[in-house]
C-alpha cells in the first residue's frame, strides 16, 4: 500500500522526513507477517524540533478565529468521509482489526471531530463579582500552549485524533508520538488528514520513535505545559511522575479490568450477547474490554452453557475477512505473554471451560472459571481473547468482587430492574458504566476517564476544555483603591 511507503515518516514544521536515530522501527502486518514499513526513528534533538515548531506555531493559531479553527476541523471529517475504505484497509493491515473494527474506529473519528468543531467555540469568559468597590474580575479561558499526545495501539487513529482534535480546536499546537507497532494509522494517517484539512504548518508534529532512543525527553521538554498518555498503567505511572516532576498537567487514560454483572433477573440471552461482544472485541485488546462476566449463581449454569456456545461459534482468522470475529493479536509478544498467563492460572487450580490455541498471531478464545480467591486473573487486565467466568451470591458479593482490583475504568450491569441496575452500578468504583449494554462504549457527549489505576483525568466534551485550557484572572480597578501604606 502507498500509504504505508508515504505515512512512514515523521512529521515535523510540516515537512516529511526520516528520523536520523540508530535503528528501524520495522512495522508488520500482525496476521500474515509481511513488511508494511520501515521508520528510522526520531532523535531527542528532531522531538525538540517538534516541540519548537509548534511552539512558534501556537500564538498565532491561538489568535486565529476559533469559527476558522472549526473549518480545519470539518474538511478532516470530509477527508475520512471520501477515503473510509482506503483507511480501513490500512488499519485491517497494521493493527489486526477485523473490518467490523476499521468501521466502527472511523465511524467514531468522525463523530469525535464533529464534538471538536463544538470544543472551539465553547470556552466563555467570565465576569466575576468582587467584594472590592469599583472593582472588576475578569475570567478568561485561553489555550494551554503546547501539548503532548502519546498514543497506544489498540484503537490508534481514533485515541491519536480525539486529543489531538480537541486540542487543536482549543487554539494549542501539539506532537504527537504513536505507539511503536502502529506508527502509521496512529501518526502519519492523523498528519495526513489534517495537512489535507488544511492545517497550518509546525501545529500538529508527529515523531516515530522509542523511549530506548530518546529516553523522556518526550515528557521533560520545558516546552508543553500538558500531556496526554493513553496506555497500560505501568507507562502511565512513569508519565505522571516525570510529567509532575517537570510542572506539568497530566491527562491519564489507562488499563482496566472491567465486570460485566449478570444479576438473576437478566435477559439470559441478551447479556449473553453483550458479554460476548464486551470480552472479544478487537481480540480483547481494548481497556474497556470485559476481563471478568460476573453471573448470579441462580442463573449461572444457564447463562455459562450459552456463553461458552457463542464463544465457541467465533470465527478466528484473516482481519479482512468480513465474517471474521477475531483476528491476530498485535505482536508475538503478546501471543506468548498470554499463552504462559492461561497455563500459569489453570496451574494454580482453574477450570478451562474452552481453553483456544495459538497460530502465529491467532489465538482463540479461552472462558475460565473456579479460580482460586487470590488468583491474579480476578484483579488484573487480560490483553487478549481470554475471560473468567465467576457466579456469585446476591448483589453484595458481585459488588465486591467488581470492586476488588486495583482498576476501575468501565462495567455493565444486566437487570429487567433499570433502577435496581443504577443503585448496584452507583457502588461500582468506576469512571463509566452501563445498564444492559457492552463495557465497550465512548460517545463524544459523555466524559470519559477511569478511576483508581484506569487514569487521571476525563476525555470528550467539558472534560476536554478542562485538560487543554488554562484560566487567567484579569482584575481591574476602576478609580482608585486605597493602600494600608
Amino acid at each position: 500500500m502507498s500509504y504505508f511507503a508515504d505515512l512512514a515518516q515523521q512529521y515535523i514544521d510540516g515537512e516529511w522526513r526520516p528520523g536520523t536515530g540508530s535503528w528501524d522501527i520495522i512495522d508488520f502486518n500482525p496476521y500474515d507477517g509481511v513488511k508494511l514499513a520501515a521508520i528510522t526513528v526520531a532523535t531527542a534533538g528532531e522531538v525538540d524540533q517538534a516541540y519548537r515548531a509548534a511552539e512558534r506555531a501556537q500564538p498565532a493559531w491561538a489568535r486565529t478565529n476559533p469559527y476558522d479553527r472549526r473549518l480545519v476541523l470539518e474538511r478532516a471529517i470530509r477527508v475520512i468521509e471520501e477515503r473510509e475504505e482506503q483507511f480501513a484497509e490500512l488499519i485491517i493491515a497494521e493493527l489486526g482489526g477485523t473490518r467490523f473494527k476499521a468501521a466502527f474506529e472511523l465511524r467514531q473519528a468522525r463523530e469525535f471531530l464533529r464534538e471538536a468543531m463544538g470544543l472551539a467555540v465553547r470556552p466563555q469568559g467570565r465576569i466575576l463579582p468582587s467584594p472590592v468597590d469599583g472593582k472588576e474580575n475578569r475570567l478568561y479561558r485561553l489555550p494551554a500552549g503546547v501539548v503532548g499526545v502519546i498514543s497506544p495501539f489498540n484503537s490508534p487513529f481514533l485515541l491519536s485524533l480525539k486529543p489531538v482534535a480537541a486540542a487543536l480546536a482549543l487554539g494549542n499546537a501539539v506532537v504527537l508520538k504513536p505507539h511503536q507497532n502502529t506508527p502509521v494509522v496512529g501518526g502519519g494517517l492523523v498528519a495526513r488528514v489534517l495537512e489535507e484539512a488544511g492545517l497550518p504548518a509546525g501545529l500538529l508534529n508527529v515523531v516515530v520513535t522509542d523511549i530506548a532512543e530518546i529516553g523522556d525527553a518526550l515528557i521533560e521538554h520545558p516546552v508543553p505545559s500538558v500531556i496526554s498518555f493513553a496506555g497500560s498503567d505501568t507507562v502511565g505511572r512513569h508519565v505522571a511522575g516525570v510529567a509532575a516532576a517537570n510542572f506539568k498537567r497530566c491527562l491519564l487514560a489507562m488499563s482496566g479490568s472491567s465486570a460485566l454483572i449478570v444479576l438473576d433477573d437478566a435477559d439470559i440471552d441478551y447479556a449473553v450477547d453483550a458479554a460476548v461482544f464486551s470480552r472479544f472485541v478487537h481480540q480483547g485488546q481494548v481497556c474497556v474490554a470485559a476481563n471478568r462476566v460476573l453471573v448470579d449463581r441462580s442463573v449461572a449454569a444457564e447463562f455459562t452453557e450459552k456463553f461458552v456456545a457463542r464463544v465457541k461459534s467465533l470465527k478466528v482468522g484473516d482481519p479482512a475477512d468480513p465474517t471474521t470475529h477475531i483476528g491476530p493479536l498485535i505482536n508475538a509478544s503478546r501471543v506468548e505473554s498470554l499463552k504462559a498467563w492461561v497455563d500459569r492460572m489453570v496451574a494454580a487450580g482453574a477450570t478451562a471451560l474452552l481453553r483456544g490455541e495459538a497460530q502465529g498471531n491467532l489465538v482463540e478464545p479461552t472462558v475460565l472459571t473456579d479460580l482460586p480467591p487470590d488468583s491474579e486473573a480476578l484483579t488484573r487486565e487480560t490483553y487478549g481473547p481470554v475471560v473468567v467466568l465467576l457466579p456469585f451470591d446476591g448483589e453484595e458479593e458481585a459488588i465486591r468482587i467488581a470492586n476488588a482490583t486495583p482498576y476501575g475504568l468501565s462495567g455493565a450491569v444486566h437487570t429487567a430492574d433499570i433502577e435496581r441496575g443504577v443503585r448496584v452500578a452507583r457502588r461500582i468504583e468506576t469512571g463509566v458504566i452501563h445498564i444492559n449494554d457492552s463495557t465497550v462504549q465512548d460517545e463524544p457527549m459523555a466524559p470519559f476517564g477511569g478511576e483508581k489505576r484506569s487514569g487521571m483525568g476525563r476525555l470528550n466534551v467539558d472534560s476536554m476544555v478542562e485538560a487543554f485550557t488554562t484560566q487567567k484572572w484579569i482584575a481591574i480597578q476602576h478609580g482608585r483603591s486605597v493602600f494600608p501604606f
